[in-house]
């Protein structure tokens, strides 16, 4: 939402249009004491945030009851104080909302970190896929995992969401048995999720497919549609990234 304080408005509207049983936020730059959570309690949500101020910041916003299972992401180092993950149990799944690091900035040091995040993800979800656990991943990954993914020029080639080792670890995920639900129903083509809001991107749909959902088998079965409700991105003062829906039987 780039942050929460200057979009509630747009997410209560959104809300109350779509009606989503479960949704995500990320980059709601917040500490979790100021996520407004009365606003969306006013139109039936539910809600639990794991923020920090000005920076990062996730939140998960429910009509259904659910149940907070972890915080931060199992195995990263106990002092890593960037709230990017918060994992919940609900209608039967286990959900998982990430904001993963975006590896541009602080130089090698910073793109190791994303690596690392993305390893411990695995590992996550390789554990719950193992117990056989109906599971979505979804939210901010900061890869485009092919070319197809952005409009040519949008980024250089040395992006950190586009360089091999990034883009491998995203495969990694396809391969442990995980499904794209957007490219499941549309393999091909211009799918964007982002705009930047410099250069006129949203005018010449110079975008990026960064947010991702990913589905276990069993929810995999279950997926009617999957797609960027790109509406927002063309309202006043938008977010810079749109939400994806999934749908699911």
């Amino acid at each position: 939402v780039n942050s929460i304080r200057q979009r509630e408005g747009h997410v209560k509207r959104w809300l109350e249009r779509v009606r989503p049983d479960l949704l995500f936020l990320q980059e709601i730059k917040c500490e979790t004491a100021a996520f407004p959570a009365l606003t969306f309690q006013s139109v039936g949500y539910q809600s639990d945030a794991v923020g920090q101020k000005a920076y990062n910041g996730v939140a998960v916003l429910s009509r259904v009851p659910f149940q907070v299972v972890h915080r931060t992401l199992p195995g990263l180092p106990e002092d890593d104080a960037q709230s990017r993950y918060i994992e919940v149990e609900a209608a039967g799944l286990t959900a998982i909302g990430i904001y993963l690091p975006n590896g541009n900035s602080r130089g090698d040091e910073g793109f190791a970190y994303k690596l690392a995040w993305m390893d411990r993800l695995a590992e996550r979800a390789q554990t719950l896929l193992d117990a056989d656990v109906p599971l979505v991943i979804t939210g901010d990954f900061n890869v485009c995992p092919t070319d197809e993914d952005l409009a040519p020029g949008a980024l250089s080639p040395g992006d950190a969401l586009l360089r091999p080792e990034t883009r491998a670890r995203f495969r990694r995920l396809l391969w442990m048995g995980l499904t794209d639900a957007v490219r499941a129903l549309d393999p091909h083509g211009r799918v964007f999720t982002f705009w930047d809001y410099q250069g006129a991107a949203w005018e010449r749909d110079s975008g990026l497919r960064i947010d991702h959902a990913l589905l276990s088998p069993t929810v995999a079965e279950r997926l009617i549609a999957a797609d960027p409700d790109r509406e927002e991105r063309n309202q006043a003062q938008p977010s810079d990234h749109v939400p994806v829906v999934i749908e699911l039987s």
